[in-house]
């Protein structure tokens, strides 16, 4: 049996997450950032945890302590993937980052995402059931709106300014769509808004090594494999404003072979997610093997 590992991004977490699993990742990771990011893991505040700065390192941590637990009793896999932040802990299991430059960059990540666009200005909402190419076509005549995550058949996330989120919502709805979930985030990701965040976050990674990856992982902005330390350099400035291509990305990885979907770290939204893209592979979660 083909088998991927898949890592998990924001809105996985959870307070207690990583207790009896990452306590010496977690130790590692305070050395790093200068704060005590396992207090917050394992006893919150929620609040805090769900902050954009303080999730990104926390869920990559307990990723990767999932995943070296994995690697003990299951082969290696053929394919990594990881959604949006997940992205950077599947480079570290892949050996083309470091733990510790993956737990720097995605602290900063958060934190020049949350400063591209003030609190309040930007917004996500997430679209059930709605036809793909019309989503396109109304973010584009509304403007300031964009898809950002093609999730799953029937599910596209956008994101863009308060108003036009909204105003685009709306429109979607009247086209079709049987949902439009307004989502609790702190900053409109993976949209062009994001530029400032894609430079400075191109800045950090300039000063870092990126080895070539020793398993391909497919990323977020092509849904292709790539092993290319420079391609994966450019690849990550580009993910920062790019819708990710998550749907692609699973059937891209099913169409070369992959009948086996293990989600590593913190929670099953990417399990759930998989098998609404194709009901015949067999999804686990770490947590549930």
């Amino acid at each position: 049996m083909d088998t991927a590992f898949v890592f998990p991004g924001q809105g996985s977490q959870s307070v207690g997450m990583g207790k009896d699993l990452a306590e010496s990742y977690l130790d590692q990771a305070n050395d790093v950032l200068g704060f005590d990011l396992k207090k917050l893991c394992f006893e919150g505040p929620e609040e805090a945890l769900k902050r954009t700065d303080i999730t990104q390192p926390a869920i990559l941590t307990v990723s990767i302590a999932a995943f070296y637990r994995l690697s003990s009793y299951v082969p290696r896999p053929s394919f990594f993937a990881g959604h949006s932040l997940g992205e950077f802990s599947a480079l570290v299991a892949a050996s083309a980052l470091s733990f510790n430059d993956a737990v720097r960059l995605v602290h900063l990540r958060g934190k020049f995402m949350q400063e591209a666009v003030p609190m309040g200005q930007g917004a996500m909402a997430a679209i059930i059931g709605g036809d793909n190419g019309k989503i396109k076509e109304i973010c584009q005549s509304v403007g300031n709106v964009w898809p950002a995550n093609f999730n799953s058949p029937g599910q596209v996330v956008i994101s863009g300014k308060k108003e036009a989120v909204e105003t685009a919502g709306n429109k979607i709805k009247e086209a079709g769509a049987k949902r439009v979930i307004p989502l609790a985030v702190s900053a409109p990701f993976h949209c062009p808004l994001m530029q400032p965040a894609a430079d400075k976050l191109k800045a950090e990674l300039d000063k870092i090594e990126i080895k070539d990856a020793q398993i391909p992982v497919v990323a977020n902005v092509t849904a292709e494999a790539v092993t290319e330390g420079a391609k994966i350099r450019e690849l990550l400035v580009k993910q920062v404003t790019s819708p990710v291509l998550w749907e692609a990305s699973i059937k891209n990885m099913i169409g070369n072979g992959i009948n086996n979907f293990i989600e590593v770290g913190s929670g099953s939204v990417l399990a759930g997610l998989i098998k609404k893209i194709d009901r015949s592979v067999e999804v686990k979660s770490f947590l549930n093997i």
